[in-house]
């Protein structure tokens, strides 16, 4: 424990040894809005945790799924999950990551469940508990609030809570990224990007010349058409209502747009394939979009879903179409192993074929109600929230 502590960070004034102060932004009542206050961290760090000094943390649709209790997260919690930021301090069996280094934070997993041995961490058998459970998965809490620190603020959320000026994280969550792009850019590769390129190049290993519809050209669409493009994937067809979507999508590789506010999208990609799809990404979590992505598909083809619906939501699908074999599947987190797939989308970023950055807003950190509003109009595709140096 000597050796733990001395790794750890000057505690402010007032906090108790072990703990450290944050400022978060807290969820406390379903569709409020944040609101910041300071909290406690115990930062008496289990063999496999990592302290990070938050630099930014991207804004997803998750966080506001969550915040509007969508998915049912404990509250009041701390939110965040596109955390990027500098290491501080490690446990004794952490090896991956040492203080100073700069990390992206992603999704969590046990790694140990029979998904997680056989390489497929993103449906781990203990998925939700250990990113939505509001706690580590053995159901204690480092986040604590209130006068004296008595109140229990749901914390770990994907492993992480970036939506504070420090999070917890672990060795399994961690990405050690060079040091060469700006910190504050990178947070999005932990879950959007890497969910939306994931489900071409990972999900899908969609092959070059096979035909793609991406319904939803927010920041896991467009990330999905840039790999897509990568891929050598052709038609790349991009469905939404957003005109300005649609011209960055073509920007980044999609052959076709259709806006299905002006168009019939069934008979739009029917005359674009001639025989439908062979890959439909569906992304916007509205079941008739599902039905509609099955209906699109080729012989042989594959409708996968990716975007996150409310709880118990449903979708009527034509179980004649699947005789022709079709196939429906759902994506997580773009099948990624982030220390494998985050690196790589960083190398195509430098290389000019990933330019994930023009989707970026940044955003003051005392701001984050605004990033909220922005993402929900769509008048921000990626709002990053500015958080530390």
């Amino acid at each position: 424990m000597a050796d733990q502590e001395s790794s750890l960070p000057p505690h402010p004034s007032g906090s108790p040894r072990g703990t450290t102060a944050v400022t978060a932004a807290v969820v406390r009542e379903k569709g409020q809005p944040f609101q910041f206050e300071e909290l406690t961290l115990d930062t008496r760090l289990r063999p496999d945790e990592v302290l990070v000094k938050v630099v930014a943390a991207g804004v997803c649709q998750t966080d506001v799924h969550v915040r509007n209790q969508d998915l049912p997260v404990p509250l009041p919690a701390v939110l965040g999950h596109e955390g990027s930021g500098i290491v501080e301090a490690v446990g004794s069996a952490v090896t991956a990551v040492a203080p100073g280094d700069h990390v992206v934070m992603s999704y969590q997993a046990c790694g140990h469940c029979r998904s997680c041995l056989s390489g497929h961490y993103a449906y781990c058998e203990h998925a939700f508990p250990i990113n939505f459970g509001g706690s580590r998965l053995d159901g204690t809490n480092a986040l604590r609030g209130g006068a004296g620190g008595g109140e229990e603020i749901h914390g770990h959320f994907f492993g992480q809570s970036s939506f504070a000026t420090r999070a917890l994280a672990t060795e399994r969550n961690v990405v050690k990224v060079d040091t060469d792009i700006p910190l504050e850019l990178l947070g999005p590769l932990g879950c959007g990007l890497q969910t939306g390129a994931g489900a071409v190049l990972n999900s899908l290993e969609i092959p070059a010349g096979s035909s793609l519809v991406v319904i939803g050209t927010g920041t896991v669409g467009l990330a999905a058409v840039m790999a897509a493009a990568v891929a050598g994937a052709g038609p790349i067809i991009a469905v939404d209502v957003v005109p300005e979507r649609l011209a960055l999508a073509a920007e980044f590789g999609a052959t076709h747009t259709i806006n299905g506010k002006e168009e019939d999208t069934a008979a739009r990609i029917g005359e674009i394939t001639g025989n439908g799809a062979d890959y439909v990404l569906e992304i916007t979590g509205r079941p008739q979009m599902l039905t509609l992505a099955v209906d699109a598909l080729a012989p042989l083809g594959t409708a996968a879903l990716i975007g996150g619906a409310p709880a118990g939501a449903q979708a009527p699908v034509n179980m004649n179409a699947l005789l022709g074999g079709r196939s429906v599947r759902g994506i997580a987190q773009g099948d990624s192993v982030p220390q494998l797939f985050i690196p790589q989308l960083i190398d195509l970023y430098k290389a000019g074929r990933f330019p994930f950055d023009r989707l970026v807003s940044f955003y003051d950190f005392g701001d984050i109600n605004q990033a909220v509003t922005d993402t929900q109009t769509g008048a921000a595709i990626k709002p990053v929230l500015r958080i530390g140096q």
